[in-house]
């Protein structure tokens, strides 16, 4: 696979270690869960664990992958549909997105699985058969109805990641090239279901323990804080924008150098500062040095991915590269957003650096694939097949 990508994930894994091992006590003194080196030991196992996922990912074919994508995105719909009703909360969180596995103390977020499964799949229809031109009957079926089904089971708990799959699939559409109206229609359609959701939600007790009353009020908190900036100061608007405040005064206290690692003041009061808001964790330690260097690497991962993208002769590889790429940038894009108060409160980590277990071993395996397609390229420029093959024999290949 492609070494410069190699690195930049060794060495962002590697980063991860230092906030998060400082960040961690918040969970023991705060939330009272483990031990800071209980944590630590956590975390440095799911690294462990991700780059072994990462690098077993690249001994299956990645046409394979796509070709079980199907059944996998049937099997976690199914997933979903139970956490609806048997899910858990964990750390403190007021959402009921985790599912335990039988017989162990593990929990994941089928939420993540789902999505990673959703765009493979998007990935492998659209450029299956590519040249035929489908019936209105098989893309509401076979496109749409899976990005609706999963988008309306995520959103119950979790809001922000349910816009990020409608966000990442409409891309995905309209870069694998289906007919503009066919995506214009179904974005109509989004629009509306989305809408019907609310109004439900807000209404009715048809949808029990629903979020929407809370993404209301972060958006409202978020709305008030950027157009009334006066009404902030009130002791109500104080305990909305807790988070948003603290993160920010965190990233203050950085400066540009930082207070160094380990030595956040922040760190004890801002909630999910292992997390969701560990970028402001990492500004406060490291400054801007460290947070530039960090943006860095990311933006290398970035370049790598679409240069990958670029070079790969089947479409297929190429539009599952810029899917993974996709769901990346979103989700990093989303984290920093919101600890710098660009957008309302999200739940969205930091990939491959926030604590966690499901997120982070569902990025490994986007870039698993992103590495699996790098070495296929590779391949290809040896046996010349970019050459001696047309385009559509490739994808008929895939």
């Amino acid at each position: 696979g492609d070494k410069v990508l190699w690195i930049t994930i060794i060495l962002i894994s590697a980063f991860s270690i230092f906030p998060v091992y400082s960040a961690s006590s918040n969970l023991e003194y705060i939330v009272n869960t483990g031990t800071t080196t209980g944590h630590l030991m956590k975390h440095m196992f799911f690294v462990v664990l991700g780059l072994a996922v990462m690098r077993a990912v690249g001994f299956v074919k990645y046409e394979h992958i796509g070709k079980l994508s199907a059944i996998l995105l049937g099997f976690s719909i199914l997933l979903l549909v139970i956490t609806m009703f048997s899910g858990q909360q964990i750390d403190g969180a007021s959402a009921s997105r985790w599912l335990r596995i039988p017989g162990t103390p593990f929990s994941f977020q089928p939420s993540s699985f789902a999505y990673l499964m959703l765009i493979i799949y998007l990935c492998r229809y659209l450029t299956k058969k590519i040249n035929r031109e489908r019936l209105p009957i098989e893309n509401i079926i076979y496109i749409f109805g899976p990005i609706l089904v999963v988008f309306l089971l995520v959103a119950k708990d979790n809001g922000s990641t349910a816009l990020m799959i409608m966000m990442v699939s409409i891309a995905v559409l309209i870069i694998g090239q289906l007919n503009w109206k066919y995506v214009a229609g179904f974005i109509s359609a989004a629009f509306i279901a989305g809408a019907m959701f609310i109004i439900v939600a807000l209404n009715t007790n048809m949808i029990g323990g629903n979020r929407v009353h809370t993404w209301m009020s972060r958006i409202e908190t978020f709305t008030t804080a950027k157009t009334k900036p006066s009404e902030i100061e009130s002791e109500e608007m104080k305990a909305k924008n807790y988070q948003v405040m603290q993160a920010k005064a965190a990233i203050v206290h950085g400066g540009i150098t930082g207070m160094g690692p380990g030595k956040s003041a922040l760190k004890q009061m801002l909630p999910q500062s292992a997390s969701d808001f560990i970028f402001a964790i990492i500004v406060e330690e490291y400054g801007f040095i460290g947070a530039f260097f960090l943006i860095t690497l990311y933006l290398i991962m970035i370049i790598r991915i679409v240069m990958i993208a670029s070079k790969m002769p089947a479409f297929f590889g190429s539009l599952l590269v810029l899917a993974m790429g996709l769901m990346i940038f979103v989700q990093l894009a989303v984290n920093i957003a919101v600890a710098v108060n660009l957008i309302p409160v999200t739940g969205q980590p930091l990939p491959l650096i926030s604590y966690g277990g499901t997120s982070m071993l569902v990025t490994y395996f986007q870039l698993g694939i992103v590495l699996n397609v790098s070495s296929r390229i590779q391949v290809y420029d040896e046996e010349g097949m970019g050459k001696k093959q047309s385009i559509e024999e490739i994808n008929d290949i895939a």
